[in-house]
């Protein structure tokens, strides 16, 4: 079991609680960005569904529909930046087909799979009566044409031809993840499922995970918590947060949490390796130390050049005037995907750890983390756009530094 899931010994505990039949019906995947938990979630899914007993080169009929990702008896929700590891599978793909290697049939079914992991969230059972799913229907469609184009079993066509279908999806699916997808999850999609949950099913479980489960608006917390309390006995529940502190107290009390952990920087370049095959390239002179650094590289606009405006921004700030946030947001790609707002947030933190020097300072920066906490939330959970969240950020941070006396002009670039 969990054979594709390495280096977490979450699976080791997960194994044994499936194989003693103790799995609670409702559990929860904690552990840091790119620690596989949504992987791991994929694949629990698939063992309790398996009708031979979960192990990874099993044929059922159950398990070739979870590793194609077209179970009907699996929903998932919530946001997760798919179209970063999408990008990289693309990347993979179009250099194994090239050298024809043996890693060719591997480089598919990873790009198969990234792409269904985004187009699994827009099943008509969690949209039912929502304006959107009439929008985005026509987009999911040109993607599932595409991918029958190169649907395992077909011969691949050439590298230009592949590389044009590919980028066809890729960009229906950056469409796809952008225009529709929620930041957070919406409690219609909890409503939707809770009536789904209840029919009757074929298979040995209908399981449901939900990513990045933090990132739930107040009423669909609500939601999931009366279903947990009262939830169908044939229904798994598979929750993923990074945030696990953020977690309502009422639902972390209804749920097993399974920890996963930073894996270390060999065991990340291992993954690196053995999942994208990756063997130099994308301007890097040397291994990427972790998965995120790998992934980062395929964003829209360098990492590096988001922080600079981190510091642009905190400095202009310290000094006394107001940002140019147009500017900012335009050069930033308007912050999509929304983790470039993420890695922005985390630029600032940056800027101010000198504050971290003084007993005034130190006051400064815990009102600094705290407001961006608020903004971050502003962002993901209320949709505000990223142009409002910075103005209401900028004025929180000169009201902080008004009320400590100043204490920010030592961030000040002068």
């Amino acid at each position: 079991m969990f054979d594709n899931i390495l280096n977490q010994s979450a699976t080791t505990l997960l194994s044994q609680d499936i194989i003693k039949s103790k799995l609670p019906n409702s559990i929860l995947f904690s552990g840091p960005q790119g620690s596989g938990k949504f992987s791991c979630a994929l694949e629990t899914a698939r063992i309790l569904s398996c009708h031979n007993g979960g192990e990874w080169n099993c044929t059922c009929s159950s398990c070739l529909r979870h590793k194609a990702m077209v179970s009907h008896n699996v929903l998932v929700v919530g946001s997760g930046n798919r179209n970063l590891e999408i990008a990289a599978a693309k990347d993979t793909l179009l250099k194994q087909n090239i050298k024809n290697s043996r890693h060719l049939e591997a480089a598919r079914y990873l790009y198969l799979r990234s792409v269904r992991k985004l187009t699994v969230r827009f099943s008509p059972v969690l949209w039912e009566g929502e304006d959107k799913l009439s929008k985005f229907a026509p987009v999911l469609e040109s993607i599932n044409d595409g991918l029958e184009l190169i649907q395992v079993g077909r011969t691949l066509p050439d590298h230009e031809e592949l590389k044009k279908i590919l980028d066809d999806i890729e960009k229906n699916c950056e469409k796809l993840e952008f225009t529709f997808l929620y930041d957070s999850i919406p409690v219609s999609q909890i409503r939707n499922f809770s009536s789904w949950a209840h029919l009757s099913s074929q298979e040995k479980k209908k399981i449901l995970i939900i990513e990045n489960a933090d990132l739930m608006s107040e009423s669909a917390r609500n939601a999931l918590l009366k279903i947990l309390e009262e939830p169908p006995e044939d229904v798994v529940f598979i929750l993923t947060t990074t945030r696990r502190s953020s977690m309502l107290p009422t639902i972390l009390s209804r749920v097993r949490t399974y920890n996963f952990f930073e894996r270390t920087v060999e065991q990340q370049q291992n993954v690196i390796s053995r999942i994208f095959h990756y063997d130099g390239g994308l301007g890097m002179t040397q291994m990427p130390e972790s998965i995120n650094d790998f992934m980062n590289r395929y964003l829209p606009v360098d990492p590096e050049i988001i922080k600079s405006y981190s510091r642009v921004f905190v400095e202009t700030i310290a000094g006394g005037k107001v940002p140019d946030i147009p500017s900012i947001v335009s050069s930033c790609q308007k912050f999509e995907p929304r983790v470039l707002l993420k890695i922005f947030f985390e630029g600032i933190i940056e800027c101010q750890k000198p504050l971290l020097f003084s007993a005034q300072g130190c006051e400064s920066s815990a009102m600094i983390v705290e407001e961006l906490r608020r903004a971050y939330s502003n962002a993901t959970l209320y949709f505000q756009n990223p142009t409002s969240v910075l103005e209401e950020l900028t004025r929180s941070l000169m009201q902080v530094s008004f009320m400590n006396k100043g204490s920010l002009r030592c961030l000040c670039n002068e």
